[in-house]
């Protein structure tokens, strides 16, 4: 594996840290999960919202939008009536794959001792 430790030298000006940056990108509460379904193939703006029961209607479309936008996740209009709207992840957001799989692994592996310690902390 890389070197994982933190750079110590500057960024060039303007650029600030690229965790910051990437976490611009996918970060929020919303982004994350949409890119993690998509992993499993093509998805409906409606898949999305029974998949994510809270998230307003006009958030998803925000947050679809910036995904789309910065070139993450592609949209597809089928002119039909009604009409059909599909998303998928572009070659760019194939590359976050590996991310939001070690994401999840993550949070499998850390959820019961972290809520554990909230608890905790809240009873105390």
């Amino acid at each position: 594996m890389a070197d994982m430790k933190p750079e110590t030298e500057q960024q060039p000006a303007g650029e600030g840290c690229p965790v910051e940056f990437t976490l611009e990108i996918i970060g929020g509460k919303w982004k994350g999960i949409v890119l993690y379904h998509l992993i499993g193939g093509t998805k409906r703006f409606n898949e999305f919202r029974r998949i994510c029961p809270s998230v307003t209607q006009r958030m998803l479309t925000l947050q679809l939008r910036e995904l789309e936008t910065d070139g993450l996740i592609h949209r597809e209009v089928y002119h039909q009536v009604p009409p059909k709207v599909e998303y998928s992840l572009t070659p760019l957001g194939q590359t976050l794959v590996p991310l939001i799989l070690q994401m999840k692994a993550w949070g499998e592996t850390h959820r019961k001792d972290i809520n554990a310690k909230k608890t905790a902390a809240e009873q105390s």
